[in-house]
């Protein structure tokens, strides 16, 4: 189980919380970014299941301690995100595990995903990325311009990371130097590794989990 903690924002501007999960003597760590529903027991959960992989996490509070499992609210609180704001979280957590590892990779959930893709064309510290059906519109961030290398996973039934938003991020990074690998899941829907989903899906879930641990392993 970890803890919850305190870490500087990027810039110096001011501080934010997160879930911090710590693997003792790890020197690589995972920026874990939530889904729309906030900083729940779920992503938490994904931290704690990384840090016993041998990875110290943190999954920074981007909605400031606010959780819900209201689809409707959580769609008003991502509308409603600072993604300037988010960034700086994003990159501060990434810069406190710095402190004490190595390497540091950013993986992010639907709302998440995208945020993680931002992370791995705009932050420089950001070692690799794992994106979990999440694509940030092209004014937030480029994909052409990914600097780390980059894992995706995306369903096929999905009604908003649609196949055809997957297939122009395969061609937008298809030009990248770094390492890209995507993964699309035949009939799994939105949300299939949340295990709390209705859309939850085992056997792609542990599928995709052991192509994010050979990914981590091999660029961490």
């Amino acid at each position: 189980m970890g803890e919850m903690i305190t870490f500087q924002k990027h810039e110096e501007d001011g501080t934010t919380e997160g879930y911090l999960a710590t693997a003792p003597g790890s020197k690589t760590g995972i920026v874990v970014i939530q889904e729309w529903w906030g900083l729940n027991d779920q992503i938490k959960g994904v931290a704690d299941r990384f840090a016993a992989a041998g990875y110290t996490a943190l999954a920074p509070d981007l909605y400031e301690g606010r959780v819900t499992q209201d689809a409707d609210e959580a769609n008003h609180m991502m509308t409603g995100l600072d993604w300037d704001g988010a960034y700086k979280d994003v990159r501060g957590a990434v810069q406190r595990l710095k402190q004490d590892c190595d390497k540091v990779a950013v993986l992010g959930f639907c709302m998440g995903g995208a945020i993680t893709i931002i992370a791995g064309v705009k932050i420089p510290e950001c070692d690799a990325a794992v994106c979990y059906y999440g694509i940030p519109g092209k004014e937030a961030a480029d994909p052409a311009k990914m600097s780390a290398p980059f894992l995706g996973h995306f369903a096929t039934e999905d009604d908003w990371c649609t196949p055809a938003a997957v297939d122009a991020l395969k061609a937008d990074l298809a030009g990248v130097s770094t390492p890209v690998e995507i993964h699309s899941y035949e009939g799994k829907q939105h949300a299939f590794f949340n295990e709390v989903s209705p859309a939850y899906d085992k056997e792609a879930a542990e599928l995709s989990w052991d192509r994010t641990l050979a990914f981590l392993k091999a660029q961490l």
